[in-house]
């Protein structure tokens, strides 16, 4: 099974930075299972790549706001999620995702509640210990470990 992991985030913001960082400690575990990408703010960027891949499983994990306690990590439907996202992206999530999902087998949203999303380098506490906990997740495979976000 191919797995591919794409991780989306501003370094300079703080908590933004969760999904970079989710991919760096993934390709760091020295697993095989996954290929790890560091997308920056431009998720777009990573299209090429996906369509090339094909991969069978494709994760997109970004910092995201669900009025949820800081740390809180949320699988997010793949439409209507992007008024949540910390990110700024460049172009429209929804046009970036539909492209994604059609090179794509099976994908996934993963949205992790940030505690600071101001200028300033590296996580919080919060951030830092959703970042390991997803990576665990990850490794074992069980997606459906995380819950999805519920909306009133």
């Amino acid at each position: 099974m191919k797995r591919l992991l794409l991780g989306v985030g501003n370094r300079l913001s703080r908590d933004d930075a969760l999904g970079p960082e989710v991919a760096r400690r993934l390709a760091e575990t020295g697993t095989t299972e996954w290929q790890a990408i560091d997308c920056g703010t431009a998720l777009e960027n990573a299209s090429g790549l996906v369509t090339r891949e094909k991969p069978d499983l494709l994760v997109i994990v970004d910092a995201a706001r669900m009025g949820l306690p800081a740390g809180s990590i949320r699988r997010l439907p793949t439409t209507g999620s992007d008024q949540m996202l910390a990110s700024t992206h460049g172009l429209p999530l929804p046009f970036v995702l539909d492209r994604l999902r059609s090179a794509a087998s099976e994908v996934h949203l993963i949205g992790v509640e940030p505690a600071d999303t101001s200028f300033g380098d590296g996580l919080t506490g919060v951030a830092e210990d959703a970042a390991d906990r997803l990576v665990q997740i990850l490794r074992t495979g069980n997606l459906a470990d995380i819950p999805a976000v519920t909306r009133d």
